[in-house]
């Protein structure tokens, strides 16, 4: 695919960034996309291999050699067609998603892999600008109506995938905007929120219906849970969707945060991250909030070092913290990794996030010991944390001798993951979790997503646990030719 020799020709070319010190003054968007003669050389470079390990490597099948020779032949149209043949929303995959399909590149074995998340980028935007992207309504109408829990990228995907099949599709979200954790999960110097809007726009001319500000089943009363944000204004009950609807699918995230249940543990000022990240959101979406937890002029300390611990570091340091530092547990991996040993396979190695290079100090193998509260005024803040060094061995962290340290933190961010979607939702329609908590349901073509309960689906992280947005939106798209095999005997959409 591309051209024949342009794998030996043409330089893998990244998308260009605003600098730190410009885009941390505001909160837009600071990638810019390849123009259209560099994606097309991008794609170029697509090298026809025998097998197309990157197919495999994307969770959404993309059929990334297929639109990379389309773009090199500068046929846009069909090329942005073949993206959307698997992939929803590829505006939202292009902007945050790791980009495994380039991991599994054959040509990076020995080279920097084609570029094709800045291509897949490139195509859907240039989709957008050309008008090309309109709303697909059904040629008939099904009769069957289906309820959708959760707004995220499996929500989304799902509805959009029943409605274009021809059902009624409604879908239900607690908090007041439509988008999951795309919309108060991922800052918007990461992905804008139009994307989003844009998206529903579309889908209401398909004939989705979206229900926001309304709970199902109750948020938990205390721990972990209860800090989940929740805006909702109304309710509706499990019995109720199912009496309503001859479908119900379920798709809200993975929300129940990872807790530190170290000495001080209950002081003033330590957060979990998604306690401190959607703020920030609805005030970028013009929302008045009194009392939002800012990092300004603070020593924040973020625990945990994944993608939701440098949203965290990036949110900092555009409140203007008077330092960021984030800690992980695990050791400092490899900067390069052993291409030969781990190659198609998602490598272990160092990552630094546009948010590091923004201002961050990075340690690893630390373990936090204790929250220290200040005195007088502050003896109810969190004004230190004392931690230690530790080496893992045989699986199991050690504490290493006479290393223990403090740190000054007026400021700690909790963002060890997620351990499962919240449990009353699954307790109050009755399903069975597996032994992570998630809901227990199979990807099977026959019966899959389905659970325990008639005619309930679950699908994304209700599902299958923490994951990434492009894991959800293929998650959506199976679950929706489920629940229409069932709903109808037979199915024509795409698994």
């Amino acid at each position: 695919m591309g051209k024949v020799t342009g794998f030996m020709e043409f330089e893998r070319q990244e998308e260009r960034c605003e600098p730190p010190v410009a885009r941390l003054k505001h909160w837009k968007e600071f990638v810019r996309g390849l123009p259209d003669d560099k994606a097309k050389t991008q794609a170029g470079r697509c090298m026809d291999c025998g097998i197309p390990f990157c197919n495999n490597g994307c969770p959404v099948n993309n059929i990334i050699p297929d639109f990379n020779d389309l773009v090199w032949q500068g046929d846009w149209r069909n090329a942005l067609d073949v993206l959307h043949s698997t992939n929803n929303f590829p505006e939202f995959t292009g902007r945050i998603c790791p980009a495994p399909c380039e991991t599994a590149c054959t040509l990076g074995i020995n080279e920097a892999p084609v570029g094709i998340k800045s291509v897949e980028h490139a195509i859907i935007d240039k989709g957008w600008e050309m008008g090309w992207v309109q709303p697909q309504p059904p040629a008939h109408k099904t009769g069957k109506r289906v309820a959708v829990v959760g707004s995220g990228p499996a929500g989304l995907a799902a509805a959009q995938q029943l409605a274009r099949a021809g059902h009624e599709v409604a879908v239900f979200e607690k908090n007041d905007r439509i988008g999951g954790l795309l919309r108060y999960g991922i800052p918007d110097f990461k992905m804008e929120k139009h994307h989003i809007d844009r998206r529903v726009a579309q889908m209401q001319a398909e004939g989705v219906s979206f229900r926001t500000s309304v709970l199902v089943a109750d948020m938990p009363k205390d721990g972990p849970g209860a800090t989940v944000a929740n805006w909702a204004k109304d309710s509706i009950s499990p019995a109720q969707l199912q009496a309503e609807f001859d479908a119900v699918l379920l798709a809200g995230g993975a929300e129940h945060p990872r807790d530190l249940p170290v000495p001080g543990r209950e002081l003033d000022g330590i957060h979990f991250a998604m306690e401190f990240l959607p703020l920030q959101n609805k005030v970028n979406a013009g929302d008045k909030l009194k009392g939002q937890l800012m990092a300004t002029g603070k020593h924040v300390v973020v625990i945990g070092g994944g993608d939701t611990g440098s949203d965290c570091v990036g949110t900092s340091n555009r409140h203007g913290a008077a330092s960021v530092t984030q800690f992980e547990v695990m050791p400092q991996p490899p900067e390069q990794e052993n291409k030969p040993l781990v190659w198609p396979y998602w490598p272990i190695k160092l990552r630094t996030s546009s948010s590091h290079e923004e201002g961050c100090s990075r340690d690893w193998s630390v373990a936090t010991k204790a929250f220290v509260a200040g005195t007088g005024k502050d003896k109810n803040k969190v004004k230190s944390i004392t931690a230690c060094r530790v080496e893992w061995k045989d699986g199991r962290m050690q504490e290493v001798p006479g290393s223990e340290f403090t740190m000054q933190a007026d400021l700690v961010l909790l963002a060890m993951g997620f351990v499962h979607p919240l449990g009353s939702v699954l307790e109050a329609f009755g399903i069975d979790k597996d032994a992570r908590g998630n809901a227990k349901a199979s990807t099977e073509d026959d019966g899959g997503y389905a659970t325990n309960v008639p005619k309930v689906f679950a699908a994304g992280d209700m599902r299958r646990g923490q994951s990434l947005v492009v894991w959800a939106i293929r998650e959506g798209r199976q679950a929706a030719r489920e629940v229409d095999r069932v709903l109808m005997g037979s199915t024509e959409l795409p698994r």
